[in-house]
């Protein structure tokens, strides 16, 4: 049987591919399982030190596999024990340091928005396309739709999508901040792995904290949050890593004013 999720890692870049795209790659109960692992593990490994998700075939990600979940599975507090693995997962990306791009090709809707959202970076093909569709089907978001899209695109534009089938296209997407980029839908994959590359190459470690403040904040009033800032600054400007980039700015700027 063909593993619905793919998972491998090179020189500190880990790859999560949703890999069932017989189903647009929309999640069953072993699918489920196999995310909660794989992006438990990234998240936890000393080697990895930023993640690309991507799914295999002409789309991203259609949600849950409602058909296969109508026989499947005996009842609504199934569904809600499928959604809380598929959460743990969630939770493990957003509440990690290592920040996590996506690729975005053809169909990303329901549950597979919340995937999206779940992720610091998105990168779409020209060709992609975004949504809800929940209510067509009867049921409600999960998987962090409710919990991450607003404070993505604010609660006007986040209940247009919630109400409607509406799906957002690349430009429309980028438009509202759901996506960083928008790019040839062959290039998609190439330019997400370039991004996540590019975080590796870099100060990986204040984008990670970068990436925990901001995910945090709204657990903290104003205050609090404002003396996070400042005790993670105060952390951050001890490391070696800041002494090196800090000298070198110092550098060139010395360098620069002599030659003005």
């Amino acid at each position: 049987m063909t593993e619905s999720i793919l998972l491998s890692v090179d020189d500190g870049l880990a790859h999560i591919t949703l890999n069932r795209p017989q189903r647009l790659n929309a999640f069953d109960v072993d699918m489920a399982r196999a995310w909660e692992r794989a992006a438990t593990e990234v998240t936890s490994r000393d080697d990895v030190g930023a993640v690309l998700l991507s799914g295999a075939g002409s789309s991203f990600c259609a949600g849950g596999d409602v058909a296969e979940m109508s026989m499947a599975l005996s009842g609504g507090a199934e569904v809600a024990e499928l959604a809380r693995t598929i959460n743990s997962g969630i939770r493990a990306l957003t509440e990690s340091i290592v920040p996590v791009v996506v690729a975005l090709q053809g169909a990303t809707a329901g549950g597979g928005l919340g995937i999206m959202l779940s992720t610091d970076y998105a990168v779409a093909g020209a060709g992609a396309r975004i949504g809800s569709r929940y209510a067509a089907m009867g049921l409600t978001p999960d998987l962090s739709v409710t919990a991450h899209l607003s404070r993505a695109v604010g609660e006007r534009r986040a209940l247009q999508l919630a109400l409607t089938d509406r799906m957002l296209t690349a430009d429309e997407a980028l438009a509202w901040g759901l996506v960083a980029e928008v790019v040839p839908d062959d290039d998609v994959l190439r330019r997400a792995e370039e991004v996540a590359r590019s975080w590796l190459q870099g100060a990986i470690a204040a984008f990670g904290e970068a990436k925990r403040l901001i995910r945090s904040s709204p657990l903290r009033s104003v205050a609090e949050q404002l003396e996070e800032e400042a005790v993670t600054i105060g952390r951050a400007f001890d490391t070696d890593e800041a002494k090196r980039r800090i000298a070198a700015f110092v550098e060139a700027s010395r360098r620069k004013k002599e030659q003005s």
